[in-house]
């Protein structure tokens, strides 16, 4: 548990540190991007966020930096502004220096809306970078909403769900969960026990993988859950064992220090992941160090990004992160979004030449595309989702994964899921005033 890991602080080593080559790519039918650093005038009934204090730009940052999330959630922040130190010593934006007010959710679903409020109405902030889980996204939702505010939102999350004011960088469900799926039923077998905590993304993601596995002929014998944070995992893995006497696949989308218990307790009943292979949806780098490469070894997690990815952008991205932050840290998927985030943030303002109006920032968003780490063309999609590389990775002897499975190019999202009856053939697009957040494909 975090309480009883802790987490190392390094030293920061040094001031310099390796940029990452971004590349912004003009899109067919938008403005070219503005260069004046003045804000042009607001249209009537458009959003515009009070004017940065002097000559600094405050943006929000809004994490769980205690609390059952933090195991996760400050490593996400430090990414963030590993990010922000970087455009600041390239010249700032707009030649304005980014000035961060970090506010700590503490893991607390009101506590999030509260420093939302805070951040938006207090600190006058341009716009917030936060959240991880869907609990807490979904908590502050309305603010940003009721506000015309602005969040990026950095982590893998269920879909069913497109706001005007969120920009989603992790992955939506056909761009991690359901290809995880297809890779099981092919490659570790048709029956699955579902395992989650107790919350709106474990059981959505659970929704939407029981009517794929419906669809495509797998067997779900089992679905438990325990509270966020809750330690108390013997009653579930006793289940998994009698639903699963000659072993099978467990599907694990729990969150925060819960997954220390689990996998201890996994491996304590000798249910090796030969046997009971799991796949897991919110376990990364990070989490492996946290919780023991002893108890993950051979277990898979699905994602867009790993640390091991073979190209010179990633490269760079990791040394610079390691640069600042200490040689024994590592990067994982949602800190590689919210690091995103952060460029695609900052490529929008320059392109809108402003950060105080949002509607004309967050148009300038659509269509931005980054060399990430993850790869190539990552794209900001009309839907305000990121076009993302797949990934299946599978945790070795120095808690880093080799990467099984991976997509050639990115794939676009899909937020409104096709599985789901309810769901199935709606769409999203932000370009268009007359399809905006919820509409019937043709």
């Amino acid at each position: 548990m975090i309480r009883g890991i802790g987490r190392r602080k390094f030293l920061v080593y040094g001031s310099a540190t390796l940029g990452i080559s971004i590349l912004l790519k003009a899109c067919g039918g938008q403005p070219e991007t503005a260069t004046s650093p003045s804000p042009a005038a607001s249209p009537e009934g458009s959003p515009v966020a009070a004017s940065p204090t002097g000559d600094a730009i405050k943006v929000g940052i809004l994490h769980s930096l205690s609390g059952t999330m933090a195991i996760s959630e400050k490593s996400v922040v430090d990414a963030e502004n590993l990010a922000i130190e970087e455009i600041n010593k390239a010249g700032g934006v707009l030649g304005k220096q980014i000035a961060a007010v970090t506010e700590d959710g503490a893991s607390d679903w009101p506590t999030f809306n509260e420093k939302a409020k805070k951040l938006i109405e207090q600190d006058k902030v341009v716009t917030v970078f936060g959240c991880w889980t869907s609990a807490s996204r979904k908590a502050v939702k309305d603010t940003f909403e009721a506000n015309n505010h602005m969040l990026w939102y950095p982590v893998q999350y269920e879909g069913q769900e497109c706001s005007k004011n969120i920009f989603y960088t992790g992955a939506a469900p056909n761009q991690q969960i359901e290809p995880s799926v297809d890779w099981l039923l092919k490659n570790k077998g048709k029956k699955f026990f579902l395992v989650g905590s107790d919350y709106v993304f474990p059981r959505t993601a659970n929704t939407i993988i029981k009517s794929q596995l419906k669809a495509l002929g797998g067997e779900v014998v089992g679905e438990d859950y325990i509270p966020l944070g809750g330690t108390e995992v013997t009653p579930i893995i006793t289940k998994i064992r009698a639903a699963l006497p000659d072993g099978g696949v467990i599907y694990n989308s729990l969150n925060g220090d819960s997954n220390v218990a689990f996998f201890k307790q996994l491996q304590g009943a000798g249910m090796t992941a030969e046997k009971y292979p799991s796949m897991s949806v919110s376990i990364a780098e990070e989490e492996v160090q946290a919780i023991g490469v002893e108890y993950l070894k051979g277990h898979y997690a699905a994602w867009n990004y790993f640390q091991t990815v073979d190209n010179p952008v990633n490269a760079k991205f990791v040394a610079a992160f390691k640069a600042k932050y200490g040689a024994d840290r590592v990067v994982n998927d949602p800190m590689e979004a919210a690091y995103l985030a952060v460029y695609f943030w900052k490529q929008a303002v320059e392109k809108a030449g402003t950060a105080d109006d949002l509607d004309k920032v967050r148009m300038a968003a659509l269509g931005q595309v980054i060399d990430a780490p993850e790869g190539p063309g990552v794209t900001m999609e009309n839907n305000h989702h990121l076009s993302k590389y797949v990934r299946i990775g599978q945790v070795r002897d120095d808690a880093l994964f080799d990467i099984v499975f991976a997509t050639e190019k990115p794939v676009k999202p899909l937020p409104w899921n096709q599985f789901v009856p309810e769901t199935k053939g709606f769409s999203c697009d932000w370009s268009d005033p007359a399809k905006g957040g919820k509409f019937k494909m043709t």
